[in-house]
């Protein structure tokens, strides 16, 4: 079960940028939940006791966590972190359901993905300027997470033939090795292409195996490797926003949808196992369409 959690915590530390804080928060409190669930029977302390956790479970730990006398604001916090851990097995295929699912809670405001505007995004993505290896790898790496929408852990575990740009397609595997293609667009092929051409054989090594995307040593770029580049990048274009490796996959969804695009397509594109995980961004996009209309209606403001 700890390994699990382990799994979650990186997760949420390398691909959605969570501060240490909140990262010592998730530890104390999915460490109380172990403990609830162990004390349960020996079963749940053999191989991976998630799968063992049911409704009834859930019911009967947010009982304990009343009894122990917590604050609302406590027990939504952590009823909050095992949701939020929950829906991350779920997608890893760990478990197969979320028995948080239908588990209400104080109402403590709602957390909204961060996202970047269309100019925003064009000032990040002009960010690495001139030649060299690194820089035509980071400006390929950047367009194809905006292009693409997928997580920074399927951009780093690309290989070579993953990639068909006469297709204009990038074949990735999700959580719970899902496979699926998404589409990306021309310009970000030929920067892609660019960067095959003239970056990758230079940092090319022995050992470089089919990886695409490759650190100084010749070796497969990690998710810390690329949050480290994402940083320097994100400082350098002056965009006065926090971006985290999963800023440019938010953007990618919530721009889609203000284009019109449908909710099932776009949860296809991000691999979303289910639609629920992908409504998110339907709030952004109508605090979007609120704004327009405020600004647009003769008797509005």
């Amino acid at each position: 079960m700890r390994e699990s959690v382990d799994k979650f915590l990186n997760y949420m530390t390398v691909e959605r940028g969570v501060s240490p804080n909140t990262i010592s928060a998730y530890r104390n409190d999915l460490s109380q939940l172990i403990e609830f669930v162990e004390g349960l029977g020996p079963e749940y302390r053999n191989g991976d006791g998630w799968r063992g956790v049911d409704a009834q479970t859930v019911a009967s730990y947010l009982l304990h966590l009343h009894k122990r006398g917590y604050s609302d604001t406590t027990r939504a916090r952590k009823v909050a972190s095992a949701k939020s851990m929950f829906g991350f097995l779920v997608e890893e295929g760990i478990v197969d359901n979320d028995p948080t699912a239908n588990v209400s809670t104080p109402r403590l405001g709602r957390s909204l993905p961060d996202t970047l505007t269309i100019d925003e995004v064009d000032t990040l993505l002009s960010a690495p300027t001139g030649y060299g290896p690194e820089t035509d790898r980071d400006r390929a790496m950047l367009e194809l997470l905006y292009a693409s929408g997928i997580r920074v852990g399927e951009l780093v575990s690309l290989n070579l033939d993953d990639v068909s740009l006469d297709q204009g397609a990038v074949r990735c595997f999700g959580k719970g090795s899902r496979e699926r293609m998404v589409p990306i667009h021309d310009h970000a092929a030929a920067v892609i292409r660019a960067y095959l051409e003239r970056g990758r054989p230079a940092l090319a090594r022995a050992g470089s195996g089919a990886a695409l995307f490759l650190n100084h040593r010749g070796l497969r770029l990690s998710r810390q490797g690329f949050w480290l580049i994402l940083k320097q990048w994100a400082v350098r274009s002056g965009v006065h926003k926090r971006i985290t490796p999963h800023t440019l996959r938010h953007s990618f969804a919530t721009h889609l949808l203000r284009g019109g695009a449908p909710l099932r397509h776009v949860q296809e594109l991000l691999g979303h196992a289910s639609i629920t995980t992908t409504q998110v961004y339907t709030h952004l996009t109508s605090e979007h369409v609120r704004t327009e209309y405020e600004k647009a209606h003769p008797r509005a403001g």
